[in-house]
């Protein structure tokens, strides 16, 4: 099965009370997620991303069984999660924010040993899949302290490590390395990394850490007010919002007259016009036919080229999505 999710027109909706007057209100129907059609292959690492109440969480407690959809269909390894949760639970991992699947005033190594009894895997698969991770996330140094002691950087790696105890097809991460110091973010990303790159674990990233979705995932799906907006790689969404190459000269002299490139606009000037920032906006010409246009126009000093913001990106993507 190369197909490891799948959605089908996946509907989620509350109802909730609205004020109306002083001692009366209305229930209305408020649709969390509006429809989305997702399809995951196994070994991807998927980005979920979208702004605080875009329906990402809600996505996420369908796909692992926790809320049943108000109308689509919906598979994850083969099975229906709501009705078929017990089995699907076996074969998936789940890391949500600030909830813990340690036992917080017990050794970490005594938290791993319970969670094989609790997913009923043999001492052998057990010890062979720890001592990877042990290794991998570099847990020994603290595998015999509570964990109500452990940093937040020790207790992700620990929280990984338990959640792919049991060797799961899918892992769910919602905002691992939110609240990480530098390093710890680091060894968080590199373990991923390694993670996908053997492609034998599917991995669906929620995060609001935009450097995670550089450096992690290939694939990128947007949602905003509980629809997709976008579906595809980075490179693709650059291209989509039209983000801008950004290039900064430096010359001896201001130049002498304007610069007549098509899709190149000047953004700014300064120190008496011998700084100019360009911007490209993809529809003329390159970074490098600028460059070799202002080396033959001026006394060219220095010069550098600047990538378009992810942040500016996302940014440009929400503003243009249908509310």
């Amino acid at each position: 099965m190369s197909v490891v999710i799948e959605a089908r027109g996946l509907r989620k909706e509350f109802t909730v009370r609205q004020k109306v007057a002083r001692f009366r209100s209305v229930r209305r129907t408020v649709a969390a997620v509006a429809g989305i059609d997702l399809r995951v292959e196994r070994g991807e690492l998927l980005g979920y991303l979208g702004p605080n109440g875009a329906g990402k969480s809600t996505t996420l407690k369908m796909l692992t069984g926790v809320l049943t959809p108000t109308a689509g269909e919906l598979r994850v390894c083969g099975l229906v999660p709501v009705p078929q949760r017990r089995r699907l639970a076996t074969r998936i991992g789940v890391v949500f924010g600030q909830r813990s699947q340690l036992w917080w005033d017990l050794p970490l190594r005594e938290s791993f040993e319970l969670a094989r009894h609790i997913w009923r895997v043999s001492p052998a698969d057990h010890a062979a899949r720890l001592g990877r991770l042990r290794r991998e996330l570099d847990l020994d140094s603290f595998l015999d302290t509570p964990v109500r002691q452990l940093s937040l950087g020790q207790r992700m790696r620990a929280e990984l490590t338990i959640a792919l105890l049991h060797g799961p097809e899918v892992l769910f991460l919602d905002e691992p390395t939110i609240g990480l110091d530098v390093v710890s973010k680091q060894a968080v990303r590199s373990f991923l990394t390694d993670l996908r790159d053997r492609g034998d674990t599917t991995i669906v990233l929620t995060t609001h850490d935009l450097a995670d979705i550089e450096r992690l995932c290939r694939r990128l799906v947007v949602i905003d007010h509980g629809r997709v907006v976008h579906d595809g790689t980075l490179a693709q969404l650059h291209e989509r919002y039209g983000s801008r190459r950004r290039v900064v000269a430096e010359f001896d002299e201001p130049l002498a007259g304007p610069v007549s490139l098509p899709g190149v606009v000047v953004e700014g000037t300064e120190a008496q016009g011998r700084v100019v920032r360009f911007g490209l906006d993809g529809s003329g010409a390159s970074a490098a036919e600028l460059v070799a246009y202002l080396a033959a126009a001026g006394s060219l000093r220095d010069i550098s080229v600047h990538e378009p913001a992810i942040e500016d990106v996302i940014a440009r993507l929400y503003l243009s999505a249908p509310s």
